[in-house]
């Protein structure tokens, strides 16, 4: 079965799926309130230097100033083994063009870089660079260096920079003059924009997500794209028709009855993801738990006894682990640092199988990865670059209730803060009454096991205490009303 990619869009967002062998593998998903920053370039103005943290806030229009490293200024990394000082390069007021290469996550503004990387379909453009470089996924030395040459004989002798990407390796002269003429166009553009536009203004915005899906997605093994809106189909084609051109005859307009992500599955794959379990298909499963620092994956047996030995069960259950965990980070858009704790292995040569199994299944994903080998204590450490919000910061928010926690104060527990709360108010204000207010599980609780509790503090202040349900109320919520 050929992979494919679907594309559902509504006026709200754009949701896309890569599916391999009839299984999504990746899901993006782009609001239109809320549309991605990376790639957008601005001309920026310097908020605030910071010598001490070597770094400096820039404002670009945004609700918060956005925060720029000296390892991220483009003279650092002309120059990495010359150590600059950012106050010597910025100063307070001073207009300065940047790049977005991490959106704004939780409560951290975007980040920023001064190198400017404008993306084609094959090629990379470095205004400020000189040299040619190449994708890392192009691992055959002399593949490299026969497309350096093919790029060099296409450029002026003073060209500037450009990366090869991994699609160039079956693109003919043509295709990658081509992408020349375009990328130098959006660059003129960018520039005459800079010297026109005050301080602030946004000067080049990435392609949306159906666009980039053609210009980043689509592969040689990609059989067709599935778009389930008719304006945007013919939109996708145009594009395809003017800058990818191989790509267009694989667009597909779906106009089925059935919505396109119900009929592959993709709907009930987004709900899975969302939760904190995930089955593994023998019996096992795996516990997912996304905090602000980290990720924890915890590996489990669950019902699975196998039919050898235990070291076997473990061994199959780690080994079915590692596929599940590379295609849920994925997924999740789960990145920063990641934990997995795998089920303990005694047996040394299991423990490189999962390792060796682990890599392999990651090193499909797209975004980087890297993979430390287990610690004393048995845990696998992987980092995998963040540059975007993860599928449940996306679609969910904190529980109002729990405030994130996961968790509630037991009914029980509540009536003992409005027990200590009244004997409080009392001893500052001495009220003639006392009315609870409160959900129906904490009212439920004081009529039954706590109302002698209730009894007993009602006649220690000598005052009568009412009870009244607020069915709005949550478990945790209450007050206390002196009369």
């Amino acid at each position: 079965m050929q992979d494919q990619i679907l594309v559902n869009i509504t006026p709200q967002e754009t949701r896309v799926a890569t599916m391999e062998d009839g299984v999504v593998q990746d899901l993006h998903i782009e609001r239109t309130a809320h549309l991605g920053l990376v790639g957008n370039i601005y001309l920026g103005i310097v908020k605030r230097v910071l010598p001490g943290m070597q770094s400096a806030f820039i404002e670009i229009g945004l609700e918060r100033a956005a925060f720029l490293h000296i390892a991220d200024v483009i003279e650092q990394r002309q120059h990495p083994n010359e150590p600059q000082r950012i106050e010597k390069l910025l100063h307070e007021g001073q207009p300065v063009m940047v790049q977005v290469i991490k959106d704004p996550i939780g409560t951290k503004g975007a980040r920023l870089s001064t190198q400017i990387s404008i993306a084609g379909r094959f090629l990379v453009f470095l205004p400020q660079e000189h040299h040619i470089g190449i994708s890392q996924r192009i691992e055959n030395d002399e593949e490299r260096d026969a497309l350096r040459r093919r790029l060099e004989g296409l450029l002026p002798a003073d060209h500037v920079g450009y990366i090869i990407r991994t699609s160039a390796d079956h693109a003919t002269d043509d295709e990658l003059r081509s992408d020349i003429e375009y990328l130098n166009l959006i660059w003129a553009d960018i520039r005459d924009k800079s010297h026109k536009l005050p301080a602030g203004s946004l000067l080049f915005q990435d392609l949306s997500l159906s666009l980039r899906v053609l210009r980043d997605m689509v592969s040689d093994e990609t059989g067709e794209v599935l778009i389930d809106s008719r304006e945007n189909y013919q939109k996708m084609a145009e594009f395809a028709e003017r800058f990818v051109s191989e790509i267009a005859p694989r667009l597909r307009h779906y106009a089925g009855e059935r919505p396109l992500f119900e009929l592959y599955g993709v709907e009930p794959e987004i709900e899975r993801a969302l939760s904190r379990r995930v089955n593994l298909k023998f019996g096992g499963y795996l516990i997912i738990d996304q905090t602000e620092a980290m990720t924890t994956v915890d590996v489990n047996t669950g019902g699975f006894v196998g039919t050898r030995s235990f070291d076997d069960t473990i061994f199959k259950t780690n080994l079915e682990a590692t596929q599940v965990i590379a295609r849920q980070l994925r997924l999740r858009n789960l990145g920063g640092i990641i934990i997995v704790d795998f089920i303990d292995m005694d047996n040394d040569e299991h423990k490189n199988a999962v390792l060796d199994e682990l890599k392999k299944a990651l090193a499909r994903d797209r975004t980087k990865i890297t993979v430390s080998g287990f610690t004393s204590l048995g845990l696998v450490e992987i980092t995998r670059k963040r540059t975007r919000e993860s599928l449940a910061h996306v679609l969910c928010q904190p529980c109002p209730i729990c405030q994130g926690r996961g968790e509630i104060k037991t009914a029980e527990t509540v009536c003992y803060e409005i027990l200590r709360e009244i004997l409080r108010e009392e001893r500052q204000f001495s009220a003639r009454q006392y009315r609870i207010l409160a959900s129906q599980t904490v009212i439920d609780m004081f009529l039954d096991e706590e109302s002698a509790s209730l009894a007993q503090l009602a006649d220690f202040i000598g005052k009568p205490i009412y009870l009244q349900v607020e069915t709005a109320y949550a478990q945790e919520q209450f007050d206390v009303v002196l009369v």
